[in-house]
């Protein structure tokens, strides 16, 4: 049994049943609750042909997916807009400012691509892209994003969890912890080389993290395939930790026993620890974590709003941070 939250609401939902019911589902309580206190806003909302709001500009090919049924799958909060998305990004191999990877990722070359899975797994693979899109089904999960840098945004992705693909190698009892690697190439990537980052960008999770159902395997945003920009033609989100935990254009995925040393750690270890879970009472050095500013939300000078704790998704995931002293294990 699966529980639907939707605006302080739980609604029970039977194990068997399909993501495109789940996603049926939302949309009748969505029109019930804009019958009621919600108001003509909701109503408007609900009334209209929700993934048709989702979809990209059309310039990139379309990439199908059902809506997803996994709990947490689905923030009912207002989407980011896809020009926003697209063109206020932090993908350092392309530049530092927002507006970079937008200007200089065209580049990017992403086909032939391939994703190489090793380390202590009993099946070790080297899977082309091609491959990967077909490993499992589509879904669309409408995910909160939170920046390190106090910003936020709400993105529907399209992709499956990385549990897919991990049960696929079978990891042996020595892994412990998953670490990705992205593409370095400076051929392509103007900002590979420069002293900001040690290259390649790295980061990792621990296995229960990474075999969590909301940790996922990106491939499209919006309807489409994913623009080079941000993070094609592969990525991860995972929406309870920082943004930067969710690494760009993966290229390798390694199975280890030791806490992977991750870009961001190896960069400034004192300013950003391996977990990174969105908590909102412990500041980073520049930024509190208190508030956040959504993109989109009124411009710079928006009142901002509460964070909440791993960004919203504590129902789903706080238990596997049990007993931790999350202060310490930032």
């Amino acid at each position: 049994m699966h529980l639907l939250r939707d605006r302080g609401f739980i609604h029970p939902i039977p194990s068997e049943i399909t993501p495109q019911a789940v996603y049926e589902q939302r949309r009748r309580l969505l029109k019930t609750l804009a019958a009621g206190a919600a108001g003509s806003v909701l109503a408007a909302w609900a009334a209209r042909d929700a993934r048709a709001a989702f979809a990209g500009p059309g310039k990139l090919p379309k990439l199908a997916a059902a809506p997803s049924g996994v709990a947490g799958g689905a923030t009912m909060e207002k989407v980011t807009d896809y020009q926003d998305a697209t063109t206020y990004n932090n993908f350092y191999e392309f530049g530092t400012d927002k507006s970079d990877p937008a200007s200089n990722a065209g580049k990017l070359k992403t086909r032939p691509w391939t994703v190489a899975v090793e380390g202590h797994v009993a099946k070790p693979q080297v899977f082309d892209i091609e491959q990967l899109l077909k490993l499992a089904p589509m879904e669309e999960r409408i995910y909160r994003l939170r920046c390190v840098e106090g910003w936020s945004m709400v993105i529907p992705w399209i992709g499956f969890s990385l549990s897919e693909l991990i049960k696929r190698v079978e990891p042996t009892g020595n892994a412990k912890y998953v670490e990705f690697v992205t593409l370095a190439d400076p051929k392509q990537m103007p900002f590979v080389g420069s002293r900001v980052l040690d290259w390649p960008y790295v980061e990792g999770l621990r296995m229960d993290e990474a075999m969590h159902p909301l940790t996922m395997l990106v491939f499209g945003m919006y309807g489409e395939v994913l623009p080079n920009q941000n993070g094609a033609p592969l990525r991860l989100a995972v929406p309870w930790k920082y943004g930067f935990k969710s690494g760009k254009s993966i290229v390798k995925i390694r199975f280890v026993e030791q806490q992977p040393r991750t870009a961001w750690v190896k960069s400034a270890a004192q300013e950003y620890g391996f977990y990174s879970n969105v908590n909102p009472t412990v500041d980073h050095p520049r930024w509190s974590q208190a508030t956040e500013r959504r993109i989109g939300e009124g411009g710079l000078f928006a009142k901002k709003r509460p964070t909440l704790m791993f960004n919203g998704y504590e129902a789903q995931v706080g238990q596997l941070y049990a007993g931790m002293d999350l202060k310490k294990n930032y």
